[in-house]
Protein backbone atom coordinates (compact mmCIF):
# COMPACT_ATOMS: atom_id res chain seq x y z
CA UNK A 1 0.00 0.00 0.00
CA UNK A 2 1.79 3.23 -1.46
CA UNK A 3 2.02 5.77 2.15
CA UNK A 4 0.17 8.41 2.06
CA UNK A 5 1.33 11.43 4.32
CA UNK A 6 -1.64 13.65 4.10
CA UNK A 7 -4.34 10.76 4.99
CA UNK A 8 -1.84 10.30 8.04
CA UNK A 9 -2.61 14.01 9.26
CA UNK A 10 -6.24 13.67 8.67
CA UNK A 11 -6.33 10.67 11.06
CA UNK A 12 -5.33 12.18 13.87
CA UNK A 13 -8.23 13.47 16.14
CA UNK A 14 -7.65 16.14 18.60
CA UNK A 15 -10.90 17.98 20.38
CA UNK A 16 -10.27 21.01 23.06
CA UNK A 17 -10.41 20.67 26.64
CA UNK A 18 -14.12 21.97 26.16
CA UNK A 19 -15.23 19.82 23.40
CA UNK A 20 -13.72 22.34 20.71
CA UNK A 21 -12.38 20.80 17.54
CA UNK A 22 -9.57 22.43 17.61
CA UNK A 23 -7.14 20.98 20.66
CA UNK A 24 -7.21 23.79 23.00
CA UNK A 25 -3.94 25.91 23.64
CA UNK A 26 -1.34 25.78 26.49
CA UNK A 27 -1.18 29.66 27.18
CA UNK A 28 1.58 28.55 30.09
CA UNK A 29 5.57 28.85 30.64
CA UNK A 30 5.10 26.49 33.70
CA UNK A 31 3.08 24.03 34.77
CA UNK A 32 1.63 23.01 38.60
CA UNK A 33 2.29 19.79 40.65
CA UNK A 34 -0.31 18.68 43.09
CA UNK A 35 2.66 16.09 44.77
CA UNK A 36 6.24 17.07 44.61
CA UNK A 37 7.19 13.29 44.13
CA UNK A 38 5.96 13.79 40.66
CA UNK A 39 7.70 16.97 39.41
CA UNK A 40 11.16 15.00 40.52
CA UNK A 41 9.92 12.00 38.47
CA UNK A 42 9.08 14.77 35.52
CA UNK A 43 12.49 15.60 35.80
CA UNK A 44 13.99 12.46 35.59
CA UNK A 45 11.95 11.50 32.26
CA UNK A 46 9.65 8.98 34.17
CA UNK A 47 5.91 10.53 33.89
CA UNK A 48 3.81 10.59 30.86
CA UNK A 49 1.15 13.56 30.52
CA UNK A 50 2.85 15.78 32.70
CA UNK A 51 4.50 18.85 32.12
CA UNK A 52 7.41 21.07 33.68
CA UNK A 53 8.10 23.80 31.59
CA UNK A 54 7.78 24.96 27.91
CA UNK A 55 11.21 25.07 26.99
CA UNK A 56 11.02 21.02 27.68
CA UNK A 57 7.38 20.96 25.78
CA UNK A 58 4.31 21.65 25.93
CA UNK A 59 0.57 20.09 24.79
CA UNK A 60 0.29 22.16 21.98
CA UNK A 61 4.23 21.29 20.74
CA UNK A 62 3.34 17.67 21.33
CA UNK A 63 0.03 17.95 18.94
CA UNK A 64 2.14 19.88 16.24
CA UNK A 65 4.67 17.26 16.69
CA UNK A 66 2.68 14.05 16.35
CA UNK A 67 0.73 15.75 13.48
CA UNK A 68 4.37 15.96 11.96
CA UNK A 69 5.82 12.47 12.79
CA UNK A 70 2.53 11.15 10.89
CA UNK A 71 3.14 12.94 7.55
CA UNK A 72 7.12 12.08 7.49
CA UNK A 73 6.14 8.36 9.34
CA UNK A 74 8.43 8.63 11.68
CA UNK A 75 8.06 7.19 15.46
CA UNK A 76 8.39 11.02 16.85
CA UNK A 77 9.26 14.49 16.25
CA UNK A 78 10.30 17.59 18.21
CA UNK A 79 9.15 21.06 17.02
CA UNK A 80 11.66 24.26 17.22
CA UNK A 81 11.33 27.64 16.80
CA UNK A 82 12.88 27.75 13.49
CA UNK A 83 14.58 25.93 10.91
CA UNK A 84 17.88 26.68 11.90
CA UNK A 85 16.86 25.73 15.28
CA UNK A 86 16.16 22.19 14.36
CA UNK A 87 19.09 21.76 12.29
CA UNK A 88 22.05 23.34 14.29
CA UNK A 89 20.63 21.02 17.55
CA UNK A 90 20.33 17.57 15.00
CA UNK A 91 24.24 17.99 13.94
CA UNK A 92 25.66 18.75 17.14
CA UNK A 93 23.88 15.94 19.01
CA UNK A 94 25.60 13.61 16.60
CA UNK A 95 28.55 15.00 16.01
CA UNK A 96 31.13 15.98 18.59
CA UNK A 97 35.13 17.04 18.95
CA UNK A 98 36.81 15.33 16.01
CA UNK A 99 33.78 14.23 14.06
CA UNK A 100 33.68 14.87 10.63
CA UNK A 101 30.42 14.91 8.10
CA UNK A 102 30.05 14.89 4.39
CA UNK A 103 27.41 17.26 3.17
CA UNK A 104 25.91 18.46 -0.41
CA UNK A 105 27.57 21.45 -1.69
CA UNK A 106 24.58 23.24 -2.24
CA UNK A 107 22.48 23.68 0.62
CA UNK A 108 20.31 26.48 2.71
CA UNK A 109 23.23 29.18 3.29
CA UNK A 110 22.53 29.20 7.08
CA UNK A 111 23.09 25.43 7.15
CA UNK A 112 26.34 26.20 4.91
CA UNK A 113 27.40 28.93 7.07
CA UNK A 114 27.04 26.62 10.19
CA UNK A 115 29.23 23.77 9.33
CA UNK A 116 32.08 25.58 7.23
CA UNK A 117 32.33 28.94 9.99
CA UNK A 118 30.63 27.87 13.03
CA UNK A 119 31.15 24.00 14.01
CA UNK A 120 35.30 24.02 13.23
CA UNK A 121 35.45 26.16 16.42
CA UNK A 122 34.08 22.77 18.05
CA UNK A 123 36.56 20.62 16.36
CA UNK A 124 33.94 19.00 13.81
CA UNK A 125 34.88 18.79 9.61
CA UNK A 126 32.88 18.99 6.92
CA UNK A 127 33.66 17.91 3.56
CA UNK A 128 30.99 19.79 1.05
CA UNK A 129 30.52 17.54 -2.26
CA UNK A 130 28.17 16.89 -5.10
CA UNK A 131 25.42 15.39 -3.40
CA UNK A 132 24.64 13.81 -6.54
CA UNK A 133 27.07 11.53 -7.29
CA UNK A 134 27.40 8.65 -4.83
CA UNK A 135 30.72 7.78 -5.77
CA UNK A 136 32.51 11.25 -4.83
CA UNK A 137 30.29 11.17 -1.61
CA UNK A 138 31.69 7.17 -0.71
CA UNK A 139 35.09 9.01 -1.92
CA UNK A 140 35.05 11.20 0.81
CA UNK A 141 33.81 9.09 4.15
CA UNK A 142 36.56 8.96 6.81
CA UNK A 143 36.79 6.99 10.05
CA UNK A 144 35.72 10.14 11.55
CA UNK A 145 32.37 10.78 9.70
CA UNK A 146 29.61 10.36 11.34
CA UNK A 147 26.67 11.36 9.39
CA UNK A 148 25.61 12.26 5.66
CA UNK A 149 23.43 15.63 5.21
CA UNK A 150 21.52 16.73 2.13
CA UNK A 151 18.55 18.30 1.32
CA UNK A 152 15.94 16.52 -0.65
CA UNK A 153 15.78 19.37 -3.20
CA UNK A 154 18.87 21.62 -2.67
CA UNK A 155 18.63 25.88 -2.35
CA UNK A 156 18.83 26.89 -4.38
CA UNK A 157 20.17 24.97 -7.07
CA UNK A 158 17.43 22.54 -7.30
CA UNK A 159 19.49 19.30 -7.13
CA UNK A 160 17.85 16.38 -6.16
CA UNK A 161 19.46 13.65 -3.56
CA UNK A 162 19.28 10.12 -4.54
CA UNK A 163 18.07 8.97 -0.68
CA UNK A 164 17.71 5.26 -1.51
CA UNK A 165 21.51 5.59 -2.53
CA UNK A 166 22.81 7.37 -0.03
CA UNK A 167 20.75 5.74 3.04
CA UNK A 168 22.49 2.42 1.59
CA UNK A 169 25.80 4.58 2.05
CA UNK A 170 24.87 5.63 5.65
CA UNK A 171 24.25 2.28 6.55
CA UNK A 172 27.34 0.44 4.90
CA UNK A 173 29.81 2.79 7.46
CA UNK A 174 26.95 3.31 10.23
CA UNK A 175 26.51 6.87 9.72
CA UNK A 176 23.31 8.87 10.03
CA UNK A 177 21.52 9.91 7.30
CA UNK A 178 20.37 13.42 7.35
CA UNK A 179 17.93 15.37 5.30
CA UNK A 180 16.24 18.39 5.07
CA UNK A 181 13.02 18.27 3.13
CA UNK A 182 11.95 21.80 3.64
CA UNK A 183 11.09 21.93 -0.18
CA UNK A 184 9.73 18.99 -0.88
CA UNK A 185 7.00 18.39 2.25
CA UNK A 186 4.35 15.06 0.79
CA UNK A 187 6.16 15.05 -2.33
CA UNK A 188 8.74 12.81 -1.31
CA UNK A 189 8.70 10.87 1.94
CA UNK A 190 12.84 10.68 3.06
CA UNK A 191 12.25 8.48 6.17
CA UNK A 192 10.44 5.64 3.95
CA UNK A 193 13.39 6.24 1.61
CA UNK A 194 15.68 5.04 4.81
CA UNK A 195 16.81 8.37 5.98
CA UNK A 196 17.33 8.21 9.72
CA UNK A 197 16.41 12.00 10.67
CA UNK A 198 14.07 14.25 8.53
CA UNK A 199 14.01 17.99 9.45
CA UNK A 200 11.76 20.88 8.00
CA UNK A 201 11.71 24.72 8.41
CA UNK A 202 8.07 25.12 8.97
CA UNK A 203 8.50 28.63 8.01
CA UNK A 204 8.07 27.51 4.75
CA UNK A 205 5.15 25.57 2.46
CA UNK A 206 4.17 23.42 5.82
CA UNK A 207 2.86 26.77 7.43
CA UNK A 208 2.56 28.36 4.35
CA UNK A 209 1.72 31.78 5.54
CA UNK A 210 4.66 33.83 6.13
CA UNK A 211 3.75 34.45 9.51
CA UNK A 212 5.49 32.43 11.75
CA UNK A 213 9.04 30.91 12.09
CA UNK A 214 9.37 27.04 13.06
CA UNK A 215 11.71 23.94 12.48
CA UNK A 216 10.94 19.76 13.20
CA UNK A 217 13.39 16.78 13.90
CA UNK A 218 11.65 13.90 12.76
CA UNK A 219 13.31 10.65 13.73
CA UNK A 220 13.13 8.09 16.25
CA UNK A 221 11.81 8.10 19.56
CA UNK A 222 15.14 7.23 21.16
CA UNK A 223 16.74 10.03 18.90
CA UNK A 224 14.07 12.80 19.73
CA UNK A 225 14.69 11.94 23.61
CA UNK A 226 18.17 12.27 23.33
CA UNK A 227 17.63 15.74 21.82
CA UNK A 228 15.06 16.44 25.31
CA UNK A 229 17.60 15.08 27.42
CA UNK A 230 18.00 17.66 30.62
CA UNK A 231 21.41 16.04 31.14
CA UNK A 232 23.04 16.56 27.34
CA UNK A 233 19.87 16.97 24.97
CA UNK A 234 21.00 19.37 22.25
CA UNK A 235 17.67 20.67 21.75
CA UNK A 236 16.84 21.04 25.03
CA UNK A 237 19.74 22.86 26.49
CA UNK A 238 20.43 25.10 23.06
CA UNK A 239 16.60 26.40 23.95
CA UNK A 240 15.49 26.37 20.60
CA UNK A 241 11.71 26.21 21.32
CA UNK A 242 8.50 27.32 20.01
CA UNK A 243 5.80 29.13 21.49
CA UNK A 244 2.54 27.32 21.99
CA UNK A 245 0.70 29.80 20.42
CA UNK A 246 2.92 29.17 16.98
CA UNK A 247 2.49 25.81 17.22
CA UNK A 248 -1.09 25.51 17.50
CA UNK A 249 -1.42 28.22 14.25
CA UNK A 250 1.06 25.82 12.29
CA UNK A 251 -1.33 22.80 13.32
CA UNK A 252 -4.09 24.28 11.84
CA UNK A 253 -2.32 25.35 8.51
CA UNK A 254 -1.07 21.68 8.39
CA UNK A 255 -4.53 20.55 7.74
CA UNK A 256 -4.55 22.17 4.00
CA UNK A 257 -0.78 20.96 3.10
CA UNK A 258 -1.58 18.66 0.88
CA UNK A 259 -4.54 20.20 -1.07
CA UNK A 260 -2.04 23.18 -1.11
CA UNK A 261 1.25 20.81 -2.30
CA UNK A 262 -0.74 20.22 -5.46
CA UNK A 263 -1.93 23.60 -6.09
CA UNK A 264 1.89 24.89 -5.89
CA UNK A 265 2.96 21.56 -8.13
CA UNK A 266 0.42 22.38 -10.66
CA UNK A 267 1.34 25.67 -11.12
CA UNK A 268 5.15 25.44 -11.07
CA UNK A 269 4.93 22.22 -13.33
CA UNK A 270 2.87 24.49 -15.67
CA UNK A 271 5.27 27.37 -15.82
CA UNK A 272 7.94 25.46 -15.89
CA UNK A 273 7.49 23.92 -18.84
CA UNK A 274 6.54 27.54 -20.50
CA UNK A 275 9.45 28.74 -19.61
CA UNK A 276 11.69 26.24 -20.98
CA UNK A 277 9.74 26.21 -24.59
CA UNK A 278 10.14 30.00 -24.76
CA UNK A 279 14.19 29.28 -24.39
CA UNK A 280 14.74 30.23 -20.80
CA UNK A 281 17.30 27.96 -19.22
CA UNK A 282 14.81 26.57 -16.52
CA UNK A 283 15.47 23.96 -14.18
CA UNK A 284 12.50 22.11 -12.41
CA UNK A 285 12.79 18.26 -11.10
CA UNK A 286 9.54 18.34 -13.13
CA UNK A 287 11.09 18.50 -16.76
CA UNK A 288 12.72 16.04 -18.50
CA UNK A 289 15.69 17.86 -19.09
CA UNK A 290 16.33 17.74 -15.34
CA UNK A 291 19.74 15.41 -14.41
CA UNK A 292 17.33 13.95 -11.18
CA UNK A 293 14.15 13.85 -13.16
CA UNK A 294 13.89 9.80 -12.59
CA UNK A 295 15.52 9.93 -9.38
CA UNK A 296 12.70 12.20 -8.18
CA UNK A 297 10.26 9.97 -9.91
CA UNK A 298 11.27 7.14 -8.40
CA UNK A 299 11.10 8.61 -4.99
CA UNK A 300 8.11 10.90 -4.93
CA UNK A 301 4.41 10.16 -3.86
CA UNK A 302 3.00 10.69 -7.51
CA UNK A 303 -0.83 12.94 -6.38
CA UNK A 304 1.60 15.49 -4.54
CA UNK A 305 3.82 16.50 -7.63
CA UNK A 306 7.30 18.20 -8.16
CA UNK A 307 6.94 20.72 -5.96
CA UNK A 308 6.51 24.66 -5.51
CA UNK A 309 9.86 25.31 -6.77
CA UNK A 310 12.01 26.17 -10.35
CA UNK A 311 15.04 28.56 -11.52
CA UNK A 312 15.37 30.52 -14.12
CA UNK A 313 18.55 32.19 -15.59
CA UNK A 314 17.87 36.05 -16.43
CA UNK A 315 21.61 36.12 -17.82
CA UNK A 316 22.66 38.96 -15.12
CA UNK A 317 22.22 40.11 -11.68
CA UNK A 318 21.33 43.39 -13.25
CA UNK A 319 18.39 41.92 -15.64
CA UNK A 320 17.42 39.55 -12.68
CA UNK A 321 17.02 42.25 -10.44
CA UNK A 322 15.17 44.60 -12.85
CA UNK A 323 12.83 41.75 -14.12
CA UNK A 324 11.80 41.12 -10.41
CA UNK A 325 11.78 44.35 -9.27
CA UNK A 326 9.14 44.36 -12.41
CA UNK A 327 6.80 41.51 -11.46
CA UNK A 328 6.58 42.96 -7.96
CA UNK A 329 5.10 46.24 -9.66
CA UNK A 330 2.71 44.42 -11.96
CA UNK A 331 1.58 42.02 -8.63
CA UNK A 332 3.12 38.65 -9.91
CA UNK A 333 5.00 37.87 -6.45
CA UNK A 334 7.08 39.71 -4.06
CA UNK A 335 10.87 40.24 -4.44
CA UNK A 336 11.04 38.24 -0.91
CA UNK A 337 13.39 35.74 0.88
CA UNK A 338 11.82 32.62 1.71
CA UNK A 339 9.29 30.57 0.34
CA UNK A 340 5.73 28.68 0.22
CA UNK A 341 3.66 31.41 0.74
CA UNK A 342 0.37 31.49 -1.08
CA UNK A 343 1.83 34.81 -3.18
CA UNK A 344 5.03 33.72 -5.53
CA UNK A 345 7.93 35.01 -3.92
CA UNK A 346 10.79 35.46 -6.09
CA UNK A 347 15.14 36.36 -4.93
CA UNK A 348 18.35 36.11 -6.43
CA UNK A 349 20.24 33.68 -4.22
CA UNK A 350 23.32 34.70 -5.03
CA UNK A 351 22.92 37.90 -3.15
CA UNK A 352 20.56 36.93 -0.70
CA UNK A 353 19.44 33.48 0.60
CA UNK A 354 23.27 32.14 -0.33
CA UNK A 355 25.50 34.70 0.06
CA UNK A 356 27.09 33.34 2.66
CA UNK A 357 28.81 30.76 0.33
CA UNK A 358 31.87 32.77 -0.78
CA UNK A 359 31.87 33.75 -4.94
CA UNK A 360 34.43 31.14 -5.64
CA UNK A 361 32.26 28.75 -4.62
CA UNK A 362 29.04 29.98 -5.73
CA UNK A 363 30.80 29.49 -9.35
CA UNK A 364 31.88 26.07 -8.89
CA UNK A 365 29.11 24.88 -8.06
CA UNK A 366 26.88 26.78 -10.78
CA UNK A 367 25.11 29.76 -8.51
CA UNK A 368 25.08 32.08 -11.34
CA UNK A 369 24.71 35.81 -10.60
CA UNK A 370 21.40 35.69 -12.70
CA UNK A 371 19.80 32.89 -10.98
CA UNK A 372 16.51 33.63 -10.32
CA UNK A 373 14.86 31.24 -7.38
CA UNK A 374 11.05 31.05 -7.53
CA UNK A 375 8.91 29.86 -4.48
CA UNK A 376 5.53 29.77 -7.32
CA UNK A 377 2.11 30.57 -5.45
CA UNK A 378 -1.20 29.39 -5.72
CA UNK A 379 -2.42 31.25 -8.30
CA UNK A 380 -6.05 30.36 -9.18
CA UNK A 381 -5.37 31.25 -13.01
CA UNK A 382 -1.48 30.86 -13.89
CA UNK A 383 -2.51 30.84 -17.56
CA UNK A 384 -2.70 34.48 -16.66
CA UNK A 385 -0.14 34.73 -14.73
CA UNK A 386 2.73 33.14 -17.29
CA UNK A 387 1.34 35.65 -19.61
CA UNK A 388 2.06 38.52 -17.77
CA UNK A 389 5.30 37.16 -16.60
CA UNK A 390 6.56 36.63 -20.18
CA UNK A 391 5.64 40.17 -20.97
CA UNK A 392 7.64 41.71 -17.91
CA UNK A 393 10.79 39.19 -19.66
CA UNK A 394 10.00 40.66 -22.79
CA UNK A 395 10.44 44.40 -21.88
CA UNK A 396 13.49 43.74 -19.61
CA UNK A 397 15.24 41.63 -22.43
CA UNK A 398 15.53 38.66 -20.41
CA UNK A 399 13.75 37.15 -23.77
Amino acid sequence: MEFKPANNIQDLQYFGEFGGVNPSISDSSTYTFLQAKTMFDTFEGNTDGCYLYSRHTSPSNLYLAEALAAMEGTENANVAGSGMGAITPTILQICGTGDHIVSSRTIYGGTYAFLKNFTPRMGIETSFVDITKLDVVEANITESTKMIYCETVSNPLLEVADIKGLSALAKKYNLKLVVDNTFSPLSISPAQLGADVVIHSLTKFINGSSDTMGGVVCASTDFINSQKSVIDGASMLLGSSMDSLRSSSILKNMRTLHIRIKQHSKNTAYLAEKFEADGLKTVYPGLKSHPSHEIFKSMMNNEYGFGGMLTIDAGSLEKANTLMELMQERNLGYLAVSLGFYKTLFSAPGTSTSSEIPEDEQAEMGLTDGLIRFSIGLDNDIERTYKMMKECMKEVGVL
